[in-house]
């Protein structure tokens, strides 16, 4: 199949190290591996990374400052709305999708590129996928992470509320397929009205040709950083308000009262990066932690290799509906992952048998399964080689993708004269 992925996100640059970034770049990749013909359209191609195969197409936002007085004359606002940078910010969104399906047009036009399939992910305001399947007269498959709506009142504001709600469950609605990367995110979808038959739960995946033990690997990461034959636990992802990684830098300090050489190796970045390093000096961590910063993806798998174990110390809260990333690629790369038994997480990892699992938010027992796999460094061994197996097995991303394009809903024959 031609195939179309849109990233209309412009905060997910489709080259930049953020776990949505890998996401996109792996589904494209695993669509590819299927034998798709693959065109990329984004808002924001950023670097960092190298490109997946197939085209890629780069559409920036470009909003005058009368697309944007015109929007909020559509929307009812009075212009000295625009003032406020939060409600400025929400209505160039807006303009920019209104603009979208006009662009996209044109773009594939002079691609010579004529999908068979729309397969979007899901972006706070956006709409324009809906008319672009229609244009083309497409099935389209909407990849839904996360309700954004919540999370952006919750993390970041936002002023446009109900419309962005609105806006939200009428993109999910029409998706002649909505893939849930958890069961979590399944029930806001029924919730929405969205029907059953129209929802997939497919929790992410991992490139296994990428993410797989690598000893030597492991070793010369060990020996760019200095750590020796150290104890070392591992922290891969960003560092934002719900990885709850100040929890683990403290476990790390009280645990170094009997592990006195053990280390913590922290990769990634994000807004919460510089509090961490902050927090580990203050407990006389300097010495014992390194933090890297974001390193390109593929580089991922030697720091995993670097640790003994890793841990993902998710604080306890309601509605967990992500699909960690970060878990099946430890878990890929034969890594031990300690993780609170919440939400997806409690289907990646098997209490025992491939990490361990503790109650949501309870901190002494996290501590407790740290000091376990740090006392029994055979069970830890044995975990990580049971945990690759299970990876292999299970979560490899051309699996999981190639179960998604294989759903009826994805093969509706186009319409013949949807561009008439």
């Amino acid at each position: 199949m031609r195939v179309l992925y849109l990233n209309l996100d412009r905060g997910i640059p489709v080259l930049g190290d953020k776990g949505g970034s890998v996401h996109v770049r792996s589904v494209v990749t695993a669509l590819t591996r299927l034998g798709h013909d693959v065109t990329l359209l984004c808002s924001r191609a950023g670097s960092g990374n190298a490109p997946p195969p197939g085209r890629l197409i780069e559409l920036p936002v470009a909003v005058t400052p009368e697309d944007l007085l015109a929007e909020a004359m559509r929307l009812g606002l009075f212009p000295a709305a625009l003032d406020d940078p939060q409600t400025r910010r929400e209505v160039t969104l807006l303009a920019h999708d209104h603009a979208l399906p006009r662009r996209i047009e044109a773009a594939l036009a002079a691609a010579d590129m004529r999908p068979d399939l729309v397969y979007e992910r899901h972006a706070l305001f956006h709409i324009a996928g809906i008319a672009v399947a229609a244009l083309l007269g497409v099935p389209r498959i909407l990849e839904v992470n996360a309700p954004l709506a919540v999370e952006q009142e919750r993390y970041r504001g936002l002023v446009l509320r109900d419309l962005a709600v609105a806006r939200e469950e009428s993109s999910w609605r029409a998706a002649d397929l909505a893939v849930a990367v958890s069961q979590d995110m399944h029930r806001h979808l029924r919730a929405a009205s969205v029907a059953e038959r129209q929802i997939l739960v497919a929790p992410n995946g991992v490139d296994t040709a990428l993410f797989r033990p690598d000893p030597q690997a492991g070793a010369r990461v060990r020996r760019s950083h200095r750590l020796g034959d150290d104890p070392v636990i591992g922290f891969v992802g960003s560092f934002k308000a719900w990885h709850g990684v100040e929890m683990l830098i403290e476990t790390i300090c009280r645990l170094r009262g009997n592990w006195q050489r053990l280390r913590l190796l922290a990769v990634g970045a994000g807004p919460l990066l510089a509090a961490a390093q902050e927090r580990a000096a203050a407990l006389g961590l300097a010495e014992a932690a390194v933090f890297t910063g974001a390193v390109p993806h593929d580089a991922v798998p030697a720091y995993l290799a670097a640790t003994d174990f890793t841990v993902a110390p998710y604080p306890g809260r309601d509605g967990f509906y992500f699909s960690p990333l970060k878990i099946v690629e430890s878990l890929a790369a034969g890594r031990a992952v300690v993780a609170p038994a919440i939400g997806q997480i409690t289907a990646l990892i098997e209490h025992g048998t491939t990490g361990l699992l503790y109650p949501p938010g309870d901190a002494t027992a996290c501590e407790d399964a740290i000091r376990r796999l740090l006392t029994e460094p055979q069970l830890c061994a044995r975990l990580g080689a049971q945990a690759a197996q299970r990876a292999q097995a299970a979560w490899d991303w051309t699996a999981v993708i190639g179960n998604v394009t294989a759903h009826p809903a994805a093969r509706r024959p186009p319409v013949a004269d949807a561009a008439a």
